[in-house]
């Protein structure tokens, strides 16, 4: 080998350990500076519903038992039915009955025309519009913050509820709309 190919090879790993040393010198500089992964949070189970307002309450009904949520239709008012009966609507070609859920439970609608919505149930039994107040969209519970107590006895509303859940210190009781299909006077809408 002549002394010039010995000084190009020395000066060649010269060069790399140098490029190899400015990379571990930048590996080092950036395990400095780099924040550390954020503090692990124990995932909390969550449970989500809709969640609307009927009677000055806040209410929340499983995400299953719910189909939709309108603004109210016209509809058309019909004879011999209870008063708690608003009428039909026809919604995409399909006769919806509209159902003023406040009077069914013995008391009014509190809001504005401009804030009620119509909850629409569907299932194998039963396809319906509940006028409510307002709706609030999709609501999610800590699963921990269910209590099956209620702060407030409404007797009119008791046997489709069950327990609620605390956010923010506002009770949001669960409502369950399958349970008026199992309900004869709701499922018995002629005046008699």
């Amino acid at each position: 080998m002549s002394d010039n190919q010995t000084e190009s090879d020395n000066s060649s790993s010269t060069q790399s350990q140098a490029a190899f040393q400015a990379l571990i010198n930048l590996a080092m500089q950036s395990q400095r500076s780099a924040k550390g992964l954020p503090a692990q949070v124990d995932i909390k189970p969550h449970w989500s519903g809709i969640g609307f307002e009927l009677m000055g309450r806040r209410f929340v009904a499983p995400m299953g038992e719910v189909s939709e949520m309108l603004e109210v239709p016209y509809y058309t008012r019909l004879p011999g039915v209870k008063n708690w009966v608003k009428g039909v609507a026809n919604v995409r070609g399909r006769l919806l009955p509209v159902c003023d859920l406040a009077t069914f439970l013995g008391d009014r609608i509190h809001s504005a025309r401009k804030q009620q919505r119509i909850l629409v149930l569907e299932n194998e039994d039963l396809y319906t519009g509940l006028l409510v107040d307002r709706v609030f969209g999709m609501q999610h519970f800590p699963v921990d913050t269910y209590r099956s107590e209620l702060s407030y006895e409404n007797r009119a509303a008791a046997p489709f509820s069950e327990g609620c859940y605390l956010n923010e210190g506002v009770e949001w009781t669960v409502f369950r709309p399958e349970k008026l299909s199992a309900d004869a006077n709701f499922m018995n809408a002629a005046q008699i």
